[in-house]
């Protein structure tokens, strides 16, 4: 499988951004996602993209605040993240689908995982 590094996290304010990075050891995925789980949750869907036309899927909870993209000839997806708030702490992870029928939110669809960056919003 597809391995993936994220970087980028860190700590901010609440009302700050952040620029996540995840670069992929082989040409991006079907779909890239990325998720988060902060402590005592389940895993959450932030954002997806489809690798080739470039649509996103958000969840309502980012949406209008969390930008995902991608650059395809240096295999890494991007999420920026603005207005900060602290309920968006949570380790952060990337994920690779090579399947284009999933409901890209959703982590079951995913194949490939990063070992996750930490964001931290105070």
């Amino acid at each position: 499988h597809v391995q993936l590094v994220e970087s980028g996290g860190g700590s901010v304010q609440a009302g700050g951004s952040l620029k996540l990075s995840c670069v992929a050891s082989e040409p991006l995925s079907t779909w890239m996602g990325w998720f988060r789980q902060a402590p005592g949750k389940d895993r959450e869907g932030v954002a997806a993209i489809y690798t080739a036309l470039g649509g996103a899927n958000y969840a309502d909870s980012v949406k209008g605040r969390f930008t995902i993209s991608r650059d395809i000839a240096q295999n890494t997806v991007f999420l920026q993240m603005d207005s900060l708030k602290p309920e968006d702490t949570a380790l952060y992870y990337c994920a690779a689908s090579g399947t284009a029928a999933i409901k890209p939110l959703f982590a079951s669809g995913y194949y490939s995982w990063g070992q996750g960056t930490q964001v931290t919003v105070s």
